[in-house]
């Protein structure tokens, strides 16, 4: 049985995308604050991350550089898992900002389920549990593998109304 350590990314910065007009996946690009790289470092130098097998992260820049950080620190190798990028808002990447509250309370509110009301084209929770798994189903033969990602990815490991700080670690066993 492996054990999963997923941790949710460090404090992340949007001024720079959003001075650029980035906008639905190009917001994602946003870096970490000079806190989310303090937040990064404390992570780091958590003991129990030591002897894990791999460390895997969302592609996402906030997810991204949280592992890199925690990977020079610990000396594990990084790789990049494309399936633990962050909850899609909107299936068709478009979205702006002020629709992201929106998109992200229609979510919330029908607890990740699509219904005959729902006017909005977001993920459901079921299909965020089903790539979750699918990443961790290829680490499972090994020991411990870190995992770092994003909240609500973690909320698809746990329950859905749990909600994750920065940096924050959720361990699961999983076979």
């Amino acid at each position: 049985m492996a054990k999963f350590i997923l941790i949710r990314h460090a404090e992340p910065r949007y001024d720079e995308v959003d001075e650029r007009g980035y906008f639905g996946m190009g917001h994602e690009l946003g870096r970490l604050t000079e806190n989310g790289e303090q937040q990064a470092e404390f992570r780091g130098s958590d003991t129990s991350l030591l002897g894990a097998d791999i460390i895997i992260s969302s592609p996402y820049t906030r997810a991204l550089q949280t592992a890199a950080t925690i990977s020079r620190l610990t000396n594990i190798k990084l790789r990049v898992e494309n399936d633990l990028h962050e909850w899609m808002p909107d299936m068709t990447h478009t979205y702006k900002i002020d629709d992201f509250r929106k998109l992200y309370q229609e979510y919330r509110d029908s607890k990740g389920i699509r219904n005959e009301s729902t006017i909005y084209n977001w993920e459901t929770y079921e299909h965020l549990k089903t790539r979750l798994f699918s990443v961790l189903d290829k680490y499972k033969h090994l020991d411990k593998v870190i995992v770092v990602c994003h909240g609500l990815i973690m909320s698809a490991a746990g329950e859905f109304e749990q909600l994750f700080d920065f940096v924050e670690k959720l361990e699961i066993d999983y076979k």
